[in-house]
C-alpha cells in the first residue's frame, strides 16, 4: 500500500474503529439494536447447489476448521445484515466469495497481500467449474476487496456484504446489529474452535512477510490483535 493509499483508508478505518467501540458500549447496556431485531432463519440458510457444495468440499480441503467455521458465519452474518437492511443479493456468489476469501491467509507469500492469494485461489475454482468470467470477476474483486476498510454497497452487493461478514466475525463490527438470538443459534451451529488466537496469529505472520499489505495496515493502525481480542465472541 501507498502512503496516499493509508491516507486515503484513514477515515473509514476510523469510522470503523469508533463503530465497533460504541457496538461494544451499546451491547454492555443492553440497549444495542440486535435486542429488538429479528431475521427470518430461511433467509440465512446458504445456497445447496452443486456448485456451492463443491466450493465447500474445496474449502475444507485449504482451511482449518477454524477458519472453515469462520467463512460460514461470514456469510451468515453477511446474509444477516442484507436482511435487517432489505439488500438484495446474489446467495450462491456470496457463498462462494465466502468460502474462498481466507484461502491464502494460512501460507503467507512474500510482498503478495492475501487477498490477492484467495482471490485467484477463487479464479482457479469458478474457471475449473466453467463459471462465466464476469462472475469469476465478481467473486473474486469481492474477495481482493474485503479486507479493505470502508468497502460499500456501490462496489456491489456481494462485496459489502462480504466485507461485512468478516468484519463482524473478526472485530465485531455491527455485531450489536445482529438478533441476540441468531448471534447465538449461529456460534452453536459454526463454533468458533479457537479462532480468535489463530486468526490474530496468521493475521501477525502476514504482516511480516507483506510489509505495507492490507493485514499490516490493520495491525500497525488498527491494533487488530486487541480489536479481535475484544470482538463480543468468546473463542
Amino acid at each position: 500500500m501507498t502512503a496516499r493509499e493509508c491516507l486515503t483508508l484513514a477515515r473509514p478505518l476510523l469510522r470503523g474503529e469508533l463503530g465497533i467501540l460504541a457496538g461494544r458500549l451499546a451491547m454492555a447496556l443492553r440497549m444495542h439494536s440486535g435486542r429488538r431485531s429479528s431475521i427470518d432463519p430461511a433467509s440465512l440458510v446458504p445456497p445447496d447447489s452443486p456448485l456451492a457444495r463443491d466450493a465447500e468440499v474445496a474449502a475444507q480441503d485449504l482451511l482449518t476448521p477454524a477458519l472453515l467455521n469462520h467463512s460460514s458465519r461470514a456469510y451468515t452474518w453477511g446474509a444477516a445484515i442484507a436482511a435487517l437492511h432489505g439488500i438484495t443479493f446474489d446467495r450462491e456468489l456470496l457463498y462462494l466469495a465466502a468460502m474462498f476469501h481466507d484461502t491464502g491467509i494460512p501460507s503467507p507469500v512474500p510482498d503478495v497481500d492475501f487477498t490477492v492469494r484467495s482471490a485467484a485461489v477463487a479464479r482457479e475454482f469458478t474457471d475449473s467449474h466453467h463459471v462465466p468470467a464476469d462472475i469469476r470477476e465478481l467473486v473474486a474483486n469481492a474477495i481482493a476487496m474485503h479486507h479493505t476498510p470502508g468497502v460499500g454497497l456501490e462496489s456491489g452487493a456481494e462485496a459489502y456484504l462480504l466485507s461485512a461478514g468478516a468484519a463482524v466475525d473478526v472485530f465485531g463490527l455491527r455485531s450489536n446489529e445482529i438478533p441476540d438470538a441468531v448471534r447465538q443459534s449461529v456460534i452453536r451451529e459454526y463454533p468458533r474452535l479457537g479462532f480468535k488466537r489463530e486468526f490474530a496469529g496468521l493475521l501477525r505472520a502476514e504482516a511480516r512477510q507483506v510489509p505495507r499489505g492490507r493485514a499490516w495496515y490493520l495491525h500497525r493502525f488498527a491494533v487488530s490483535d486487541l480489536s479481535i481480542r475484544l470482538a463480543p465472541f468468546r473463542g
